[in-house]
């Protein structure tokens, strides 16, 4: 479509502030942003869309705007709500670039504009998905009433016979197609989410196809750039919360017009991910006030109110306090030049699961807040949960890491890590700073474990685990040489295995009879290793002393 066409659609409450003799320039997209620099979100004939959040002065505008007439964009139309008048430092900054500015009246909604370039262009492009978008219209303009993505996948099944699917960064299935059945098994799903995260980071530009067994999936980024007004100049900031959509096809084998007809989809579910991202808000304003009362040693009482306050925000209908419990998130980069406090809170949001909870949405009952370099999450569980008969309930720190290790290791590359650490549940506000501190400390045990994943519980802070992140690493490392590397050297030259011998002799306490039948060995085969390790090291296995040096030497290397 032209840009003469959108001055012509009352409906879109367009005015034209400068750049008159270039409304022939055709539009090939549209893009939502509030970044100071959205250069690498640019492929060139966009109508940008901003509500000026980036601009702080009159400084700011004419490097934004050399930015998009250099990505070759074709129009900038900046919204009203935010400043009023659009200023004049932008209007001056457009003419000297020559390109055309629109302003947006503030009773028109950005996802207005959006929905009606993503129809305009597929109707011109195709008419398979045209119908898919006319339809869809009620998503864009009635917000969940509208159905959500899932609306968006029916059509896609229906019109075009696609079966989709929207995924989180972790696998967690978002949406999905009547077409496309019941949701995809979890191992595809993380193997998908993997297969994204692992070209995201390479910095291939999607879709991504993948092969699963027989089958083959197109992988397309669902990106949001309004969700931060800040630069986001490097992938590692958002690689880790943007969502996908998966596709049942070789898209290898498409017409470049029906991949523009799918990347117009990917927008408008990235307007449903943005409506979520701000129904958010509340629930983050809630948990960055309890977090600043509990740190500041504030009464349990003050503590207490703030969190009758939340409670009917995350359990809604459930009529009595709930149990608390603390998660807490720590995303580090190499480097250390990208905030991890940000991209942890939205990776606690996607994948944090309230167990009595079911729908797609399960993070609308989950309140994370940020500070620093760390992300906390204030998760509810109703209070029944933790009364029954003693057992395990809520978010487990062994089940949190099973369901997000593939996936996210293969977004943190070699260069990032992500560690996390589970409180215990507890009923009151007087237990909530000792549940932030459990949380804190369980994150230090899981810092101290190798791996671009880990992650620990409550459970296991006890005994020696509690000393371990505190050892000194040169320390770890003298220690550890001096007891296994003997032992290694000589697996390496004679394949002996007597490292495996070594964990399963003090798993069994000692025991060989118990030992010798878990590695099927005969025990004097068993014992003759034993005497090996000892000789090598010169320690005495039979004595506590050295089983202890053993047992940490092994847990710290």
């Amino acid at each position: 479509m032209r840009l003469r066409a959108l001055l012509d659609t009352d409906a879109l409450g367009l005015r034209l502030l400068g750049g008159e003799d270039e409304l022939d320039r055709t539009v090939r997209g549209v893009m939502t942003t509030d970044l100071k620099d959205p250069s690498r979100y640019l492929s060139g004939g966009e109508l940008v869309l901003t509500g000026l959040a980036w601009r702080h002065g009159a400084e700011d505008s004419e490097p934004f705007v050399r930015i998009l007439a250099t990505a070759g964009v074709a129009a900038l139309a900046a919204g009203e709500a935010e400043l009023g008048d659009v200023p004049e430092d932008l209007v001056l900054a457009c003419v000297r670039h020559r390109l055309p500015l629109f302003a947006v009246h503030e009773s028109v909604a950005f996802a207005t504009i959006t929905e009606h370039v993503v129809r305009q262009v597929s109707g011109e492009r195709a008419g398979d998905l045209a119908a898919v978008v006319d339809r869809h219209r009620r998503m864009m303009t009635s917000g969940p009433a509208g159905g959500g993505p899932d609306v968006v996948l029916d059509l896609l099944g229906t019109d075009l016979d696609l079966r989709a699917w929207v995924l989180s960064p972790t696998g967690r299935p978002i949406a999905g197609s009547k077409l496309a059945g019941a949701a995809l098994p979890a191992d595809v799903s993380a193997k998908l989410a993997a297969e994204h995260l692992a070209a995201a980071r390479t910095g291939r530009r999607g879709p991504h196809r993948v092969l699963v067994g027989t089958t083959t999936y197109s992988l397309f980024p669902i990106r949001s750039s309004g969700r931060s007004a800040a630069a986001s100049r490097d992938v590692r900031e958002t690689v880790l919360s943007d969502w996908l959509l998966a596709v049942e096809a070789d898209a290898g084998d498409w017409p470049a017009e029906r991949l523009d007809l799918l990347q117009g989809v990917t927008q408008l579910i990235a307007v449903e991910r943005d409506r979520r991202d701000a129904a958010r808000t509340v629930r983050r304003r809630l948990a960055q006030e309890v977090l600043e009362l509990v740190q500041t040693g504030a009464a349990p009482a003050e503590i207490a109110a703030r969190l009758r306050v939340a409670a009917p925000v995350l359990l809604p209908g459930l009529g009595a306090a709930p149990h608390w419990q603390v998660v807490v998130a720590r995303v580090e980069w190499d480097g250390g030049e990208i905030e991890g406090g940000p991209v942890a809170q939205s990776l606690l949001e996607e994948i944090l699961v309230d167990p009595l909870t079911s729908g797609p949405e399960h993070s609308d009952r989950i309140a994370v807040a940020h500070t620093g370099e760390e992300a906390i999450a204030l998760v509810p569980l109703p209070a029944v949960s933790a009364e029954h008969d003693g057992t395990e309930s809520g978010i487990l720190a062994d089940a949190l890491l099973e369901a997000v290790r593939d996936p996210l290791s293969a977004g943190l590359n070699d260069d990032g890590r992500l560690t996390l650490g589970v409180s215990a549940a507890v009923h009151s506000a007087e237990g909530l700073r000792g549940a932030l501190e459990e949380a804190r400390h369980a994150r230090r045990v899981a810092a101290a474990r190798p791996g671009r994943v880990c992650a620990a519980g409550h459970q296991e802070l006890a005994s020696h685990v509690l000393l371990l992140p505190f050892v000194p690493d040169d320390v770890r490392r003298a220690f550890t040489a001096r007891l296994l590397d003997p032992l290694r050297d000589y697996d390496r030259r004679h394949r002996a295995e007597l490292i495996p011998t070594l964990e399963a002799f003090l798993d069994c306490d000692g025991s060989w009879t118990r030992c010798a039948t878990r590695l099927h060995l005969h025990v004097n085969t068993l014992r003759y290793r034993v005497g090996r390790i000892e000789q090598l090291t010169g320690r005495d296995l039979s004595r506590l002393e050295d089983k202890l040096d053993f047992f940490l030497a092994l847990r710290m290397s």
